[in-house]
């Protein structure tokens, strides 16, 4: 009998208050987790209490993409096993159980699922590192198809509370704004590690009111009235990333911004003194990483606090905060870099904009001493255009400043803040990004995992990734021939889990071509479309042609308030309907939208894909992460030269993957000449299968939207280039590549060599190695393992 299996039914019962015969699945999980926690709550106190003992670094981010917490931690824990055998006494499956949890909608896309990576490498390494955000009620929204749109519903992930978070109301904050005081009330989250007793923490704040209610209010019959406080503060914390189209949509950004990294920092400076005394040596014993501009407003909101709270001239004040800031940027364009109107910042914290302003000041006043241009002091300012500039104020601040990939670095200094490389290029530093082996190889994906651990004798690449590569000649004909077959289990598994998830039943002899990110016009998800409809028209003109099975795979949410991104949702949904009910098209060419995609759907998709699509305009994308998941698990990449499938492609050669498109280098010269008129015309195939936006062949609802989407390609608009991202340029070259991949995939022993040699040599793209050199490189942690 399992260990777990007397303390399981007690935990259980505890949390029903029924017996175990009558508890639902929830209720074991609800079990199962409040035992998880119970046997990590001492390691955590002690890890915690270590941490602020010493050097430490805190992760400011807006999002923390977590996913599904119980899993990760029984197999962290090591108590898989004993978990399944615990749940077989009562005849239930481990795998039911699981399914019971939702996702923790604390982020969107790559960006938020970064970070989440990152604070699993922090806690496996045993660096001193808790991360920061925000505890969002309904996270960003659950995304639902209804006619093949969009709808955005809330996505009530914690109406019933998490076990797996963890109020700590002695140590609430206070944050004020000019029109409203808020109390900031910590929920921890328990991040453990592999292999590791230390158990690190997420601290996410959420937002409520000094006066729950207005007792006098409601019983003069002004009932709204008594409540309206409360719902202006709990505003803070109901969604990430509020619709920021309007003016007020501006403000309750801010708001969230704010608010997280004013509490962060006051429980930062209160710990700091506990351990340490002197507020001076706040830097020495501090590095916090701004993970991209959402959290800057941490930099003028720690001057306040040092100033106003602790007493500390500028110069003293500014020293600290030199030593203590460094930024993550995460996009190569300028334009998407936050600004926030000047008005937004009077209007709720008239104290910052005294401080932002005489940042400005003094900086202006620096580059003038210094000899700078005047045009080009007035780009960089903090203050200019009516606008705050986030990215300005984090490149003056920072000591470090980083991108996310080789590429993405490197056009960093050259375009997007090549004025702050002139001057500080001591400053700039690339950190690849990676993701986190445990969760997206050795948990997603059992029977590659087993297949590894059997190869190399021991299971030491979970923690070590980089072990793989001594593996890679081992590789022969049987090898291959199990790696094609462990992938052909994981299409099996992934079809059960989407038919019993939606209904819906797809093959699985098929190549799994798969493109899941942020529904972005950069992205070019609409590229892809245009390919699949092109080759239906071409079974469709020659019914007999030979084309390898395959299953067209997207998953994707727009911005609620990204219209021509929520158009592409629409034409991606109307070619599925068109490919999927045509019966010359029936088991050759298959379109699936996996509805509502994030972490756990992510985790079934992963493992079963044989080609990742990364197909973004080159020099657009500043990293990308799936790219990365995708090759631990064996899938080939057929993408662009751009973020991180530059080193993808450099780690495994382009013989063994599929690389097409022009190159950042040489759009400037080709854009200079192109006319994507002229694509429309001369490339075979490419007229029909625009024209189909707009001549019957697929409906937008009567919209227009389609209308837009082919006038954005083919005559721009007056604020926008025709095809600015360079779909139609790219079409051509993308067709071939995509069809040269699908011939290839016949010959399966080659296949399943290529698969291996990207398994073997994904050792870099390991969120352990991004770690370990941003504890050297930039925060100056070390390893601080409890006893």
């Amino acid at each position: 009998m399992s260990e777990l299996t007397q303390p399981l039914g007690a935990f259980t019962r505890s949390v029903s208050g029924v017996s175990t015969s009558g508890s639902s699945l929830r209720d074991y999980w609800e079990g199962l987790s409040e035992l998880t926690m119970s046997r990590l709550a001492d390691n955590w106190e002690a890890t915690t209490k270590k941490y602020r003992e010493g050097q430490r670094a805190s992760y400011f981010s807006a999002e923390f993409l977590m996913g599904r917490a119980l899993l990760n931690n029984l197999v962290n824990l090591g108590l898989v096993e004993d978990a399944r055998k615990a749940l077989e006494d009562y005849g239930l499956n481990l795998t039911d159980v699981l399914d019971e949890e939702p996702d923790a909608a604390l982020g969107n896309g790559g960006l938020g699922r970064l970070a989440a990576c990152f604070m699993d490498s922090c806690a496996t390494l045993n660096f001193p590192v808790v991360g920061y955000g925000i505890l969002y009620r309904y996270g960003l929204f659950k995304q639902s198809f209804v006619d093949g749109f969009q709808k955005e519903e809330p996505d009530p992930w914690m109406e019933n509370g998490s076990p797996f978070v963890v109020r700590r109301e002695a140590e609430a904050k206070h944050v004020k704004f000019a029109d409203m005081d808020v109390r900031a009330v910590p929920y921890d989250m328990p991040i453990t590690g592999y292999g590791t007793a230390n158990v690190n923490t997420l601290r996410l704040w959420k937002a409520e009111p000094l006066e729950e209610f207005d007792y006098d209010a409601f019983n003069s019959q002004r009932f709204t009235d008594a409540i309206v406080e409360r719902e202006r503060v709990n505003d803070l914390c109901r969604v990430l990333y509020p619709n920021d189209t309007t003016y007020e949509g501006k403000v309750l950004r801010v708001r969230q911004q704010y608010f997280f990294c004013s509490a962060s920092l006051q429980c930062l400076i209160a710990e700091h003194k506990e351990a340490h005394g002197d507020i001076r040596s706040f830097g020495e014993y501090n590095s916090i990483q701004l993970n991209d501009t959402h959290p800057v407003l941490a930099i003028p909101e720690l001057m306040r606090l040092l100033m106003d709270e602790e007493g500390l001239g500028w110069e003293d004040a500014w020293k600290i905060v030199s030593q203590t800031f460094a930024y993550t940027n995460h996009t190569v364009l300028a334009e998407a870099l936050e600004t926030w109107e000047t008005s937004i910042f009077t209007k709720l914290f008239p104290r910052i904009y005294d401080i932002v302003a005489e940042m400005d000041r003094r900086f202006r006043a620096e580059l003038a001493e210094a000899g700078f241009h005047p045009g080009k002091i007035e780009y960089m300012a903090p203050l200019s255009g009516g606008l705050v500039h986030m990215a300005w104020i984090a490149c003056y601040a920072s000591f470090s400043i980083n991108g996310v990939a080789a590429i993405h670095s490197e056009i960093l200094k050259r375009d997007t803040l090549h004025d702050w490389y002139d001057i500080w290029p001591e400053r700039f530093n690339n950190k690849t990004n990676g993701v986190t082996p445990r969760r997206w190889l050795h948990n997603c994906n059992p029977r590659l995992a087993a297949l590894l651990t059997e190869v190399l004798g021991d299971d030491s690449w979970v923690t070590d990734l980089d072990k793989l590569a001594t593996i890679e000649e081992r590789g022969n004909a049987d090898i291959y021939r199990r790696l094609m077959e462990i992938k052909a289990e994981n299409k099996r598994d992934f079809a059960r889990w989407i038919k019993r998830r939606d209904g819906i039943d797809i093959p699985t002899d098929a190549i799994y071509d798969t493109i899941i990110k942020r529904l972005h016009e950069y992205k070019r998800q609409l590229m892809n479309a245009l390919y699949i409809l092109d080759l239906y028209f071409r079974i469709k003109d020659n019914p007999s042609l030979e084309v390898p099975p395959r299953v067209f795979i997207f998953g994707a949410k727009a911005a609620p308030g990204y219209k021509r991104a929520k158009a592409i949702i629409k034409f991606i949904n109307e070619v599925a309907k068109l490919v999927n009910n045509d019966a010359d098209t029936r088991g050759k060419i298959t379109v699936l939208f996996v509805e509502n995609y994030n972490v756990s759907p992510a985790e079934h998709i992963i493992p079963a894909t044989d080609i990742s699509e990364q197909i973004s305009l080159a020099g657009k994308e500043a990293s990308g992460t799936g790219n990365m998941k995708f090759m631990m698990n064996g899938a080939l990449t057929l993408g662009t030269m751009d973020g991180a499938t530059v080193e993808i492609v450099d780690a495994v050669g382009e013989e063994n993957a599929y690389i097409f498109g022009a190159r950042e280098e040489e759009l400037p010269e080709l854009r200079a000449h192109y006319n994507p008129r002229e694509q429309y015309e001369t490339v075979p195939g490419l007229k029909r299968v625009l024209d189909a936006l707009v001549d019957g062949t697929v409906s937008d609802g009567g919209t227009g939207e389609f209308h837009d989407l082919l006038g954005s390609l083919l005559d721009g608009s007056s604020w926008e280039t025709p095809d600015v991202y360079y779909v139609l340029g790219d079409f051509a070259d993308y067709r071939a590549t995509r069809d040269r991949m699908a011939a290839d995939y016949a010959n399966q022993e080659e296949w399943g060599r290529k698969a291996w040699i990207n398994i073997c040599r994904s050792g870099r793209f390991s969120s352990d190695r991004t770690i370990a050199d941003y504890g050297r490189d930039i925060w100056g942690v070390k390893a601080a393992p409890i006893k």
